[in-house]
């Protein structure tokens, strides 16, 4: 019985040896979007847009772009904002309220926000709060955990 459980003590520091973990305690998993963006920007039928010149500290954790049911099409980026909390990015060509209600539920108009000299409305949710705008033929809302303060330097960097 003791060898047995020595074979097994043995397997066992061999597999906590020579499977990686983090060093660094920081469980964000960081996404590279440069590319997921470039094939989205061609396939999207609205301008798709996406940060330029954030920080380091705005870490990217997640990135879609899907096509629904209905044939809207949608464009996700996730963040860990500077300050720890949650960002992200939504644009589909679906109406704004349909992708309020996916994003910030139980949303209610918070006051507006002006974004390189462009009106944005303030939503909050039970969970999240927003910034969201209307141009064109697509609704774009930054929203997530983050301050709105985060959420207007988010908005404020997107570009196509």
């Amino acid at each position: 019985m003791v060898l047995s459980m020595l074979a097994v003590m043995g397997v066992a520091l061999v597999a906590y040896v020579t499977i990686p973990h983090s060093t660094d305690g920081d469980p964000v998993h960081v996404v590279d979007y440069s590319s997921a963006f470039a094939s989205a920007k061609r396939a999207a039928p609205y301008p798709l847009l996406a940060p330029q010149g954030l920080s380091d500290k705005w870490r990217a954790t997640s990135v879609s772009y899907q096509t629904d049911a209905e044939g809207h099409s949608g464009w996700h980026l996730g963040f860990v904002t500077p300050d720890g909390k949650y960002a992200s990015v939504e644009q589909s060509d679906a109406p704004q309220t349909d992708l309020l209600k996916q994003v910030v539920s139980g949303f209610t108009p918070d006051g507006k926000s002006t974004i390189e000299g462009q009106p944005w409305a303030r939503y909050q949710g039970d969970h999240y709060r927003s910034v969201t705008e209307e141009s064109g033929k697509a609704a774009t809302v930054v929203a997530g955990s983050a301050s709105y303060d985060e959420l207007d330097q988010l908005a404020a960097a997107l570009k196509p």
